[in-house]
């Protein structure tokens, strides 16, 4: 089978990333290496769990407060191996998973594949037998869940893989979204716009719980700015959930063709809109 590695980026979330590191120390096959990305933070590798394959630690600064596309892009450019498995720190692997993807990438490794993602509750993912009990404890996906091919539409970067041949057909990730929200559906609009094929694989991942917003007020401009650049590139709004949400709120203006922000949220709208 081919050696994986695996990928991730992190700022502020240790927690999870300990959990993280634990989900894979149980997989029945580990992988090459986890290689970590930290965005505009210290690596803190004295701190992580011991594990039988090496962790490489990586620091990317910045001027983005969250440079996901660039992040990526970064964590694959210095994987050592040619299959690549990527995998949000807030999530944990199934035991599975490696294999599965694995298995793929042997049959087939010129498409891209998406696992599945199950999440756990907040009271869920603090118990501490929580990796034993992975699959009791979490809820399926409702977006999700009933698709056993996932259009690409709802490609979601939580959760999927791809050899280095086809990170670099699709050309990575877009850099020029910035921040929070639809660099993920352009990467996959651009493999359909190739002709590439898109796998839903059975590999599960279980998102741990953390604190989010919704509608996410805290992320408004940079999706609206990516939503702009997403219409630019493939004349269609992306989020159009989260859009709608701002419209009605009177946060922004939406027409056809463009988008115009009229006022940003306060701190204390912000806080209103965080999930309970």
């Amino acid at each position: 089978m081919p050696s994986i590695s695996v990928l991730t980026l992190v700022q502020g979330r240790k927690r999870a990333l300990v959990q993280f590191i634990q989900g894979l120390t149980n997989s029945e096959i580990s992988p090459a290496e986890l290689v970590i990305v930290h965005m505009n933070e210290k690596a803190y590798p004295g701190e992580l769990p011991l594990t039988s394959f090496p962790i490489r630690c990586l620091e990317l600064q910045s001027e983005e407060t969250l440079p996901l596309a660039k992040a990526r892009n970064h964590a694959f450019a210095q994987a050592q191996y040619d299959h690549c498995v990527w995998i949000d720190v807030d999530c944990i692997s199934s035991r599975s998973l490696i294999g599965e993807y694995a298995e793929a990438f042997e049959k087939n490794d010129q498409a891209l594949y998406a696992g599945q993602v199950r999440y756990l509750s907040q009271e869920n993912t603090q118990k501490p037998d929580v990796l034993e009990q992975l699959e009791n404890y979490s809820s399926s996906d409702p977006v999700r869940g009933h698709l056993r091919q996932f259009p690409y539409e709802l490609f979601w970067s939580l959760n999927f893989g791809c050899s280095r041949s086809v990170f670099d057909q699709i050309g990575g990730f877009d850099e020029h979204f910035t921040g929070y929200g639809a660099e993920d559906t352009d990467f996959s609009f651009t493999a359909r716009h190739q002709n590439m094929d898109m796998i839903t694989l059975p590999a599960v991942v279980y998102h741990q719980y953390h604190p989010s917003y919704s509608p996410p007020l805290n992320h408004l401009e940079s999706i609206v700015s990516n939503a702009r650049r997403f219409h630019q590139k493939w004349n269609r709004w992306p989020m159009e959930g989260w859009l709608k949400a701002f419209q009605k709120r009177g946060y922004i203006t939406w027409l056809e063709h463009q988008i115009k922000i009229l006022q940003l949220p306060s701190e204390l709208e912000i806080q209103q809109a965080l999930k309970s």
